[in-house]
């Protein structure tokens, strides 16, 4: 005697699979930056310059010169939101029903905090390719750093010879140098000079050092914190290479002050705050974030870019 089971549906053990929980490349922009809270609109960037003019002359010289000036660049955050709603009742059909708490109602959620660590993450992420690449002819309030640091903006230096091809692995160091050749000495001692890139383009530099320093070049250097990748640039211990997802996709390249860059916010914990509750009116579990992003450069005139798409 034999069994009789073409009338079967093949068996899968889906319970006994893992759940594979999505990890998200989280941006990290605002941790070189400078932040200013307490934006709900719009705010200005105070600016202040001293033009010391020192003049030749011999005894009682009475005649003034030079000027203290006051500028400023607006600061405008826009407001970005994410609200959503799971029924968990969709999962008692489901293998992931055993999963859930016994009983007819559905409050709770056993992967909440993956679910939540989800959320915060992929906002971070937003956030990060906002502050790079928002643009208000795609209908943003506002422009982000890729506009802002480009011959879209005066005063920002683009050197002829980088703004032709793309990076590569064997010449990405010759554009970092070339960048560095061309900033302003009035900033080339600061501690805080960066040079922002893709991290496509970063694991080429990294390429490119492996190459041209063989003996020298100490992979314990590089800071890989799976949101950005980081080192200092072996050359110029002043001078930090970063890559980040916000430029992922592009071949933009700037170097500057990266405390320059101000990020308004109008509090800063909203960048990874957010709520979630169950709505017993509509049976659901529900999130809610909400946050205002903007950013400006202060001096853009201490930065340079390659103007790559």
């Amino acid at each position: 005697m034999a069994f009789d089971v073409a009338a079967l549906s093949d068996f899968n053990n889906e319970v006994a699979g893992e759940l594979i929980v999505k990890s998200i490349l989280v941006g990290s922009t605002i941790e070189y930056a400078t932040v200013k809270e307490g934006v709900k609109y719009k705010e200005p960037i105070n600016l202040f310059e001293t033009n010391l003019q020192i003049v030749d002359g011999r005894g009682c010289v009475s005649s003034m010169a030079g000027t203290a000036s006051f500028a400023q660049r607006d600061i405008e955050v826009c407001q970005l939101s994410s609200h959503d709603g799971l029924c968990l009742r969709d999962l008692d059909t489901k293998y992931l029903g055993v999963l859930q708490p016994a009983g007819g109602y559905n409050e709770t959620f056993t992967l909440v905090t993956e679910y939540a660590d989800q959320i915060v993450r992929g906002f971070q992420k937003y956030n990060d390719q906002f502050i790079w690449t928002a643009n208000t002819a795609s209908g943003a309030c506002s422009n982000g750093l890729k506009q802002i640091l480009s011959s879209a903006t005066t005063g920002v230096v683009i050197p002829s010879a980088i703004t032709g091809s793309a990076p590569t692995s064997t010449t990405i160091g010759d554009v970092v140098d070339v960048m560095i050749e061309n900033l302003s000495a009035d900033v080339q001692d600061r501690e805080d000079l960066t040079v922002f890139m893709s991290i496509t383009n970063f694991r080429k530099y990294i390429t490119w050092l492996r190459n041209e320093n063989n003996y020298h070049f100490d992979p314990a250097a590089v800071e890989n914190r799976v949101n950005f990748m980081a080192m200092k640039h072996p050359f110029t211990p002043n001078v930090t290479i970063v890559g980040t997802i916000g430029l992922q996709g592009s071949n933009r390249m700037v170097l500057g002050p990266a405390k320059h860059i101000v990020v308004g916010v109008d509090l800063l914990s909203d960048v990874s705050a957010f709520q979630m509750w169950y709505d017993i009116n509509d049976d659901k579990l529900k999130h809610r974030v909400v946050t205002k992003l903007g950013v400006n450069v202060a001096y853009p005139s201490f930065w340079v870019s390659n103007n790559q798409a």
